[in-house]
């Protein structure tokens, strides 16, 4: 139905520009900051705006996908597709799955899980059958990063108008340029009307750069 969203990888775009994009930045927590000292006094009383940042944002290799910094994370959906593919090709057999994803920590991350949990059992999507799932969320933000690219254009001041805890627009803009259409149009076709520009990793990878090289002085 025409009413429905266009794609996982759309879906994806929208948590990840609200909970990284918008969650993660200074100006949402030059607002917010204040409140969360409010609301559990004394325990945030030394932190700077700054301080708060950085820790938000720290670059570390992680078990746990869902608990992944902006950096690394795409790393866990790249360790999982390869892992699926060589299931669905038949060269990777499931009780070796294990060894597998252990292996491709260790090459990929400098780490090793400990067990099960920290593993290849940390997720719902095989057991449940979601085979192919993983990608969309990397897809999710690259979608997001040339959306917000056109965003930022569109609209120069966001960064002031969020540092007052103003949302609202954030949505105007994303309801007149995605959620209005439904599922007329595929991802690609989606995100070229919004942007004028065709589908790119570039943005992505652009945005990665410039906000952890400031970040870590690099």
């Amino acid at each position: 139905p025409l009413c429905q969203a266009v794609s996982l990888g759309i879906h994806e775009s929208q948590s990840r520009w609200w909970e990284t994009r918008i969650g993660m930045s200074k100006p949402f927590w030059k607002h917010y900051l204040p409140v969360l000292k409010k609301a559990f006094k004394g325990r945030f009383d030394k932190v700077s705006l700054d301080k708060f940042y950085m820790a938000l944002n720290k670059v570390e290799p992680s078990f746990i996908r869902v608990e992944a910094d902006e950096v690394t994370y795409p790393l866990h959906v790249i360790l999982r597709f390869e892992l699926e593919k060589a299931l669905i090709e038949g060269t990777l057999k499931v009780e070796d799955i294990p060894e597998a994803w252990n292996s491709a920590m260790k090459k990929m991350m400098g780490i090793t899980p400990s067990n099960f949990a920290e593993g290849c059992l940390q997720d719902v999507h095989w057991s449940m059958g979601a085979f192919g799932y993983f990608p969309t969320y990397t897809l999710g933000n690259m979608y997001c990063a040339q959306l917000f690219n056109t965003f930022e254009s569109d609209s120069p001041q966001w960064e002031k108008k969020v540092g007052k805890g103003e949302l609202g627009f954030i949505k105007d803009w994303l309801t007149d340029k995605v959620y209005k259409h439904g599922r007329q149009y595929n991802s690609r076709d989606l995100i070229k009307k919004a942007t004028g520009k065709k589908f790119s990793e570039k943005p992505y990878i652009n945005y990665l750069n410039d906000k952890y090289s400031a970040i870590y002085k690099l």
